[in-house]
């Protein structure tokens, strides 16, 4: 018992729509005690998980798994980097990007089984200016819309759906200056992200091709379309295809400095927060520490189908008070 690692997880009682009532007790019985010493703990506050997360660090805990959406996942993993603690993801968030990307089922049985597997690997993370984010980050329309999300008492992928048209009607475009290696160039954009992983959540590729270890961002930019382009765009989205667009411009860069007209919006890992009109953004290889399955690059095709369904699911016990 002695060789045993010290765990901790911390949830986030108010991510995603699902209860959290016997989740603890489906991490006792799921994760392998002969391995692990368990300490499970709930967040009070934002920025709570930050702050126990960095006391697992200082007490040197082996793991500290996430439980909650990529906003939670966020405040732990910012903690964690360059540090020799790994962080396991149990997603019950809304979009859930990152475990999404990494192959993490969205399941918590099956999530917790991935960590009694014990496979490690070094992930790389980002930063836009001084903030820390790992999934993506984004300026424009995308981060507009989570602004709206987040003022919204339900959560869950119909309810993004909704506000993205209910806003896409009243959004204005606005024009930014790109710099990296390769220049300088002006670009009128709906949105421009930041993908160091390639998806937002929910299956919504918006960098397909971005890998979590290859010390690059994967840069995503829509320029402004009409109505009647849509529909299209929603199925390239969905279908990892959102770069075969003509309308769309993609680049990989190790760094890029995204300026505009004044400080506003931008998205970072899905939560909105007020940023410079000058934004610098950079790749940082290799500093997180992270659990992931065995193939982590094994989709399940019923998957997003799964997603969809659980949503609608949600939302209809979420209007009846159920």
């Amino acid at each position: 018992m002695g060789t045993r690692k010290r765990l901790l997880a911390i949830i986030n009682p108010i991510s995603g729509t699902h209860s959290k009532v016997n989740i603890p007790e489906t991490i006792k019985a799921t994760l392998d005690d002969s391995k692990f010493d368990i300490q499970i703990k709930f967040t009070e506050y934002a920025g709570h998980a930050t702050v126990l997360t960095r006391e697992a660090v200082a007490e040197k805990t082996d793991y500290v798994l996430s439980v909650g959406g990529d906003g939670t996942c966020n405040e732990i993993a910012k903690a964690l980097i360059h540090s020799d603690t790994a962080l396991g993801i149990i997603p019950i968030g809304s979009g859930n990007g990152l475990a999404r990307h990494l192959g993490i089922p969205i399941d918590v049985v099956r999530a917790l089984k991935i960590v009694n597997e014990n496979r490690t690997v070094a992930l790389d993370y980002c930063k836009a200016n001084d903030k820390v984010f790992f999934c993506t980050c984004g300026v424009g329309f995308d981060a507009w819309v989570s602004m709206k999300f987040a003022e919204d008492k339900h959560r869950g992928g119909l309810t993004y759906l909704r506000k993205a048209v209910t806003e896409y009607m009243k959004y204005k475009t606005e024009t930014y200056r790109l710099e990296s290696k390769d220049g300088s160039v002006k670009e009128k954009a709906f949105l421009i992200a930041c993908g160091n992983a390639s998806q937002y959540g929910n299956n919504a590729y918006i960098a397909p091709r971005a890998n979590m270890q290859d010390g690059k961002l994967d840069v995503t930019i829509i320029r402004p379309f009409t109505p009647f382009d849509i529909g299209p765009l929603a199925v390239l989205l969905f279908t990892k295809l959102i770069d075969r667009n003509s309308n769309i411009k993609t680049f990989e860069t190790e760094s890029i400095s995204i300026i505009r007209e004044k400080p506003g919006i931008m998205h970072i890992d899905g939560e909105p927060i007020m940023m410079d009109a000058r934004i610098d953004v950079s790749c940082i290889p290799g500093g997180l520490k992270a659990l992931v399955p065995e193939e982590n690059n094994k989709k399940s095709l019923i998957e997003p189908i799964q997603s969809v369904f659980w949503d609608v699911v949600d939302t209809i016990k979420t209007e009846l008070n159920i």
